[in-house]
């Protein structure tokens, strides 16, 4: 029979916050064992991170405790008593409650709308002043407040995740897990909301377990972390007894890592790149770029932070010739740009966009194949420009498979069957195999495993080293300081700062990520 009443809280009369245990957690897939006798501890007021690499089993584990998947084995403490969770209602009726990494709010309706609506005892009609008297009386007792009477539409990004956690706290959820809380943030929004979420830890309000790839989240804001490694877990403890190589190393075990490449000390070249007055709209025919001006020199990365939904993808798809550009002009080593594959291969213009396997990729098609997309129609891989022979172009995604580390049974495996990691790499080792003297890269680490991440910069920051200019467009914050010479912030569609790496900081760079 399913737990539908909220657990006893531990003692104290201060404490409202729930601890949680998973014993022996498993869950299989077919033949992927996902988690295998997983066991993790959340004191009751705990902030708990949860780290690993992509497919670790982390996503499978919260879903396993919010009832979306069912355990084959084990169990669920909730203050020290088991909690049967069938599905999600059950574990909101047990005081759990998530926020996920995208957004849950109806964007038409307003912040008090949304959190009536919220309530299993909603009423049919509301009397919204006795409502809004409850919501105002809600709002004085939590740390912060968000604008209510406004629709979600009109609240910025750092407005819509708070009203997400607000969501859960008048839910009177006492365990909150968050699935990368700070991806749509920028680095001001992310620290003050774990800064308050931390607090209410601290208060004994809340017990929260985060999900992030981020150490630096970790080691600021988390109290302890479980570590997991192939649905197992492999480590853990108190986050002050840890160093954030501790960590890494338990993440990765005996996965080699490529060694940093070094960025090679030389003044920018030419300018490879001149974008100047750039304007193109997005899907719903608003203004997505806005007299976008930016300059990449040879031997150089830019990088260009910003909030996701600022106009970096319609730039990338601007660039790659994916949407049309209403006006402005691209030039490239002093030519007219028009994207198209004549010009790429003429200028030696390269790139890894967002999401490859959709985009840079026909998934059913062999790994060979794909990585011939560049010189399929070039000998020794084809006569006259059309008669393909297929030796060379097995032979050649040899060499690369090799070269780039690319995990693949076979070049005859289908480029979907890889993982995240080895489909980058495979698209990576397409487009630098050649000459390069333009390369543009948009959230090339995006969901990718630690060893994965360090291969991809690794190779990134090789090309500038050689010469090539870098567009890097990322929502990795951390990525850009780590890879760029100079970083350039984009909002509202357009480019409002830009400064050498080493003359600027985080809260600089997030000020104007937020529009400031």
């Amino acid at each position: 029979m399913n737990v539908l009443t909220m657990p006893s809280p531990p003692a104290g009369d201060a404490v409202r916050a729930y601890s949680l245990k998973t014993i022996g957690v498993s869950k299989i897939f077919g033949p992927l064992t996902a988690l295998d006798d997983v066991s993790i501890s959340v004191e009751a007021g705990e902030f708990h991170a949860l780290l690993g690499e992509n497919g670790a089993g982390k996503s499978t584990l919260v879903k396993c405790i919010m009832g979306f998947y069912s355990a084959d084995r084990g169990k669920v403490l909730l203050n020290g008593a088991e909690a049967k969770i069938a599905n999600p209602r059950d574990a909101r009726a047990n005081g759990i409650g998530m926020v996920y990494q995208h957004f849950t709010l109806v964007p038409s309706l307003t912040g008090a709308e949304n959190l009536v609506i919220s309530r299993a005892d909603a009423p049919s009609i509301f009397d919204w002043k006795k409502e809004k008297a409850g919501l105002e009386a809600f709002l004085n007792r939590m740390p912060f407040r968000v604008p209510l009477d406004v629709p979600v539409s009109a609240l910025a990004a750092g407005e819509k995740q708070k009203l997400e956690i607000l969501k859960l706290l008048y839910l009177d959820q006492r365990l909150l897990i968050l699935d990368e809380p700070t991806s749509v943030l920028t680095p001001g929004e992310a620290d003050e909301m774990l800064g308050l979420l931390r607090g209410m830890t601290q208060r004994k309000e809340v017990s929260v377990i985060m999900i992030t790839h981020k150490f630096r989240e970790v080691t600021a804001f988390a109290d302890s972390v479980s570590v997991l490694r192939r649905g197992r877990k492999v480590g853990g403890g108190k986050v002050s007894e840890l160093s954030v190589e501790d960590m890494a190393r338990m993440m990765i075990g005996d996965t080699p890592i490529r060694d940093r490449a070094i960025r090679a000390d030389r003044a920018p070249g030419d300018v490879v790149l001149d974008l100047s007055a750039l304007y193109a709209d997005d899907d719903e025919g608003l203004p997505a770029l806005d007299q976008f001006n930016l300059k990449v020199h040879a031997g150089e990365i830019v990088g260009i932070a910003g909030v996701s939904g600022n106009g970096q993808s319609e730039l990338v798809e601007v660039l790659s010739g994916q949407r049309p550009l209403k006006d402005g002009r691209i030039v490239v080593k002093d030519e007219i740009f028009e994207p198209n594959r004549k010009s790429y291969a003429k200028l030696k213009i390269f790139g890894l966009p967002e999401e490859p396997l959709k985009n840079a990729t026909v998934p059913r098609m062999t790994v060979a194949e794909n990585m011939a997309f560049r010189t399929f129609d070039q000998p020794p891989s084809a006569w006259l420009g059309w008669w393909l022979s297929v030796g060379p172009m097995r032979t050649k995604a040899r060499a690369l498979i090799k070269q780039y580390r690319v995990k693949t049974s076979s070049p005859e495996s289908a480029i979907a069957d890889l993982s995240g990691g080895n489909v980058q790499r495979a698209v990576l080792a397409r487009e630098l195999s050649g000459e390069v003297d333009l390369l543009i890269v948009a959230n090339p680490c995006f969901g990718l495993d630690f060893a994965s991440v360090a291969e991809i910069r690794a190779q990134i920051m090789e090309q500038r080293n050689r010469g090539a200019a870098v567009l890097l467009v990322s929502e990795d914050l951390d990525e850009i300081l780590d890879l760029a010479d100079r970083v350039a912030v984009m909002s509202a569609g357009t480019i409002n700062y830009v400064s050498p790496v080493g003359s600027t900081n985080r809260a600089e760079i997030g000020k104007h990520m937020a529009g400031h």
